[in-house]
């Protein structure tokens, strides 16, 4: 692939190969946490600094987990608005306990995405 993307589905295969580190993906969950709470935190609060707060954390436990234990360069620089998207796919699946099995297929050659349509 020539790293053009039109659908979260045909980046998912790219975005996950970027993130097969536990502790990147264990960095990511918890700083996606840290943003839902920090948005919660800033709409009950009407504080704008916890707004901003929000994707510094985000990204910033996403960056340390791309540079120290990917090492690599984190795919929301090519691909932002695709990599936001598979950031909640990524959390989501951690929270239902289905993210392993999707890495598995993954390095096993196998398109995990093409049974979701």
């Amino acid at each position: 692939m020539n790293g053009q993307f039109s659908t979260l589905d045909e980046f998912w295969p790219f975005y996950l190969s970027q993130h097969l580190n536990r502790t990147n993906r264990r960095l990511h969950f918890a700083g996606s946490t840290f943003v839902l709470i920090l948005l919660v935190l800033a709409a009950a609060r009407l504080s704008p600094r916890l707004l901003a707060a929000a994707p510094i954390a985000g990204y910033g436990f996403a960056w340390v987990g791309h540079f120290f234990f990917e090492k690599n360069r984190p795919a929301t620089f090519r691909h932002p608005l695709l990599s936001l998207r598979a950031d909640a796919r990524l959390y989501a699946l951690t929270w239902t306990g289905e993210l392993d099995a999707e890495i598995l297929l993954l390095t096993k050659g196998i398109r995990a995405f093409d049974k979701r349509s």
